[in-house]
């Protein structure tokens, strides 16, 4: 089929606001696929959209003019507080003695730290992160657990380390396991998130490491970002809460993704 036998521009456009109204995100690859266009009709059809103001261009795509801001972790901590406590524990209970972790960023990275050092048992673990927080948070269960910062860009909202220099510490060791936050995990699209710096030291953990471990709430399933983390074929567990939509939990899990309510 070619450009000038596919739906016509209106009705196509329509189709694709859906799907941004929906996911939060679209690719140009995506529409060309699914609507057998060219990469430059589709193109043409998201700068139409951003002329209207109900999408914004990213790269690769487009995303939900509507989407909601990334906000600072000192704002996000205060929401969902006992989802993010019960998701922590489960994925640090997946830690054994002696073993090398990344973790990452955010309120729920925090959680894990916090439940890290409630695990009075664990000893001899090595932990390296990008997040300042998260490394404070850890600092009282030093030497049972040492602790690395990577080094690189400050991010003040996350407290985050990122690029340049950020994936140099990442790229020159191992992990057992990475435990990594994101703002979306989707059969289709992968697992995502909203920041573009921390999205690539997160890809360099998921490269550096055996393991990964995804923590996201129910409201992050189902959903996608603008920065591309991992594919799913790339995770091994993903940790949510008993609010997850259950038909969304069995598509991860028929993916290949072993879920795991707290």
């Amino acid at each position: 089929m070619t450009d000038a036998d596919s739906l016509p521009a209106e009705l196509r456009r329509d189709r694709i606001r859906a799907r941004l109204d929906k996911r939060g995100y679209v690719r140009v690859a995506d529409i060309a696929r699914d609507f057998a266009v060219s990469s430059v009709t589709a193109r043409t059809d998201l700068d139409a959209l951003v002329e209207v103001g109900v999408a914004r261009r990213v790269h690769g795509g487009a995303v939900a003019a509507s989407a909601a801001p990334e906000v600072s972790v000192e704002q996000s901590v205060q929401t969902g507080v006992e989802s993010k406590r019960a998701i922590a524990r489960r994925a640090a209970g997946l830690i054994d003695a002696g073993q090398s972790v990344f973790l990452d960023v955010g309120s729920t990275a925090l959680a894990v730290a916090e439940a890290l050092v409630e695990r009075t048992e664990l000893h001899d673990v090595v932990v390296v992160t990008n997040g300042l927080s998260t490394a404070l948070t850890l600092e009282s269960a030093v030497p049972r657990l040492s602790v690395y910062v990577t080094g690189g860009a400050l991010r003040p909202l996350q407290h985050s380390l990122v690029n340049p220099m950020g994936q140099q510490l990442i790229e020159s060791v191992h992990a057992d396991v990475a435990i990594l936050g994101c703002n979306g995990v989707d059969v289709v699209a992968g697992v995502t998130n909203v920041n573009l710096p921390e999205a690539e030291i997160k890809r360099a953990m998921v490269a550096a490491s055996d393991r990964v471990v995804i923590t996201a709430d129910a409201s992050k399933l189902a959903r996608v970002t603008v920065g591309h983390v991992a594919e799913l074929s790339q995770v091994d567990t993903i940790v949510t809460d008993a609010a997850a939509d259950a038909a969304t939990v069995e598509e991860l899990r028929s993916a290949g993704a072993a879920v795991l309510l707290a």
